[in-house]
C-alpha cells in the first residue's frame, strides 16, 4: 500500500520519523516516484535516483544505531503543487547527549496523484554565522508563505 501524504509537513514529519526509526521502507515511501529525485548529504555527495538514495540510506542505517534529527528555524513556502522548506537540523546519534551539527537543510516537495512527495533533500554543514542564536527579528514560521 502506498502512503498518502496530505501536506508537505506530513511528508517531512514522516521522513524524519523514518530516519529516527532507521526504517528504510518508510523512508523511501516519502520520495516521489521519479528517477530525478535528489539527496545531498552533509558530506556533499549528490545522489540522484531511487537506487542511489536507497543504497545511501541503507548504509547510513547499517552504520548507526539510532539517529534523531531535531528541526528548528523552519521556513516554508507552499503553492498548490510545489513546496520548499528550509530547516536547521540538529543530529543526535544513539544515546549521545552531544548534538552534531547544526546542518542547514532544504526539502522540496511535489504534489502528484498520490499526494505530496519529497523531490529533493539537501543537507549541508552550517557556517559559523549560522551557529549563533536567532538574530533579532528572526521568527519561527508558524504558517507557510505562498510560493508563486
Amino acid at each position: 500500500m502506498i502512503a498518502t501524504f496530505a501536506s508537505p509537513a506530513d511528508v517531512e514529519a514522516a521522513f524524519y520519523d523514518a530516519i529516527a526509526r532507521a526504517d528504510l521502507l518508510a523512508l523511501m515511501s516519502v520520495w516521489a516516484d521519479d528517477e530525478d529525485i535528489v539527496c545531498i548529504h552533509p558530506t556533499g555527495q549528490r545522489l540522484s535516483g531511487t537506487v542511489a538514495i536507497r543504497d545511501s540510506w541503507r548504509s547510513i542505517f547499517a552504520n548507526n544505531a539510532r539517529l534523531k534529527v531535531r528541526l528548528s528555524r523552519v521556513l516554508r513556502w507552499n503553492s498548490m503543487l510545489l513546496a520548499v522548506h528550509n530547516v536547521v537540523e540538529t543530529l543526535y546519534i544513539g544515546d549521545e547527549e552531544k548534538a552534531h551539527g547544526p546542518m542547514l537543510a532544504t526539502n522540496v516537495f511535489q504534489r502528484g496523484t498520490n499526494g505530496w512527495r519529497l523531490l529533493a533533500h539537501h543537507s549541508s554543514t552550517a557556517a559559523d554565522r549560522d551557529l549563533a542564536d536567532k538574530r533579532a527579528g528572526e521568527r519561527e514560521e508558524t504558517s507557510p508563505r505562498v510560493l508563486h
